[in-house]
């Protein structure tokens, strides 16, 4: 069975809610500095994740209150265009 990505429903997600983001880079530091960043002023948590088998790559977990679609999106294309970031999840 083939799905059809326009005939897929997006999911309803309620606003204010809960949001976290995996970043995955080259250097913890500068993740975590992307992530102050990145959040500003806004309430947020962030904690180290996995290194990769071979230590070129880390991740990052951080989370906080995205007020709308917009505000989610915003903030993964900041993270996302970030120069120490190398994915988004």
């Amino acid at each position: 069975m083939i799905l059809d990505d326009k005939l897929q429903e997006k999911p309803n997600i309620d606003y204010p809610c809960e949001w976290g983001f995996k970043l995955i880079g080259r250097d913890k530091d500068k993740i975590k500095k992307c992530v102050k960043e990145v959040m500003c002023d806004k309430k947020h948590s962030s904690k180290e994740g996995n290194v990769s088998k071979n230590g070129k790559f880390v991740s990052h977990n951080a989370r906080c209150i995205v007020e709308s679609e917009i505000d989610r999106n915003n903030i993964f294309k900041s993270f996302e265009t970030h120069k120490d970031i190398d994915m988004v999840i």
